[in-house]
Formats: structure tokens, C-alpha cells, sequence
């Protein structure tokens, strides 16, 4: 019944996600996500290697923040997969200006090709279906990052959404981490639980 529930849920967060970003006009959406809350940015570390999504139709854009980390002097790193069934990984992205160094992965999106170097991220900006104020999150179902999360506890999670998103509840299972802070077009949410966090 649970597991009936979330693919339900799943499917209505897309479905409100690409209505809510298809009303958007394409030179609002060009303004957005350009550049960290300053509390943001504060999380990250000097030297911080930043993880970020190369996003699908619907999720929030990372290229600003790619550009703003890259011109900072971080390095960055996105979601490599081998096939459909081997575990995530990360590899260096260089050219987030271009796109140059990404070819299509087995899930469509695009990701560092197999030259490209493996790194693990001290930092990580997450995509999601849905979160909560709370920082919990609803990925896609396919656990890829909650397995990541889970054997990299040390690396930071952020996550990047539309305000259409925000829930008031989630289901919440064991495996599931919730995220470090939230950061949507109008809000931001946390940082949660971190020391030194107000």
C-alpha cells in the first residue's frame, strides 16, 4: 500500500513540477538559480569538491551554480553511471559553460564520459520530487542517491527545487537522509542540524 502511494505521489509531483515550470516565461526561468544564498555558499567549504545534476525536463537548472562554484576555484562533479544497473559514481564536469566534456548517459541525461576523472563530493546539490520544510526529501525511486548519501555520510546534501514542491509530509522511511538545507526561487529552507547553523 505505502509503495502504491509514493509511485501516486511520484507521478502528480512530476506531473505539477513540468506544469509549474512550463508556465514559467523562458526569460524568468533564465533569472533563477543563477547563483547561492550567501548561507549557501557559506556551507561550501574552500577547496570543496561541489556535486551537482545535470537536470532533466522539470528539475531546477544547476548551470549557474556550476558556473558560480567553477569560477570560485571548486571543482565539480556530476552523476556518472556505467549502465542502467551499476551503482552511481561521480566524475569531474570541467566545462560547465558548454557542456563539452558530457556525452548521454544510460538514463538520458548527460554525464562526464569514461576519461573523465572519479570524484567524490564534499558537497552535493540534490535533484528531488518533492521535500518538506523539514529538509525530507522524495527522489525519483530509483535510491541512486540515497545509496550514495548512505556510503558518503560526510558529504553535505542540498537540495534544489521549485516552491511547487514543498510538501507538508513525506514518507519516511530508515534509509532515507534528510537534506542540509533546501534552496527553491522564493525560499530557503535551513540549513538543518549543521553546527553553527541559525
Amino acid at each position: 500500500m505505502e509503495l502504491e502511494a509514493k509511485r501516486n505521489l511520484r507521478k502528480n509531483l512530476r506531473k505539477a513540477r513540468l506544469d509549474h515550470v512550463s508556465s514559467l516565461p523562458e526569460s524568468v526561468r533564465g533569472l533563477l538559480f543563477r547563483r547561492p544564498p550567501a548561507p549557501i555558499e557559506a556551507l561550501v567549504p574552500e577547496g570543496a569538491v561541489v556535486g551537482l545534476y545535470h537536470p532533466t525536463i522539470g528539475e531546477a537548472p544547476t548551470g549557474g551554480y556550476a558556473r558560480f562554484f567553477a569560477e570560485a576555484g571548486h571543482r565539480l562533479a556530476l552523476p556518472r553511471f556505467a549502465d542502467e544497473k551499476s551503482i552511481m559514481e561521480f566524475a569531474q564536469w570541467s566545462d560547465p559553460w558548454g557542456d563539452g566534456d558530457l556525452e548521454v548517459g544510460p538514463f538520458g541525461a548527460l554525464q562526464p564520459d569514461d576519461e573523465a576523472e572519479a570524484l567524490d563530493p564534499d558537497v552535493l546539490f540534490v535533484p528531488l520530487l518533492g521535500f518538506t520544510a523539514s529538509g525530507a526529501r522524495l527522489g525519483q525511486g530509483g535510491g541512486h542517491y540515497d545509496r550514495w548519501l548512505a556510503a558518503n555520510p560526510d558529504a553535505l546534501a542540498i537540495g534544489l527545487a521549485w516552491d511547487v514542491q514543498e510538501l507538508p509530509a513525506l514518507p519516511v522511511e530508515a534509509h532515507d537522509r534528510p537534506l542540509a538545507a533546501v534552496v527553491t526561487p522564493q525560499r530557503m529552507f535551513g540549513p538543518f542540524g549543521l553546527v553553527g547553523a541559525r
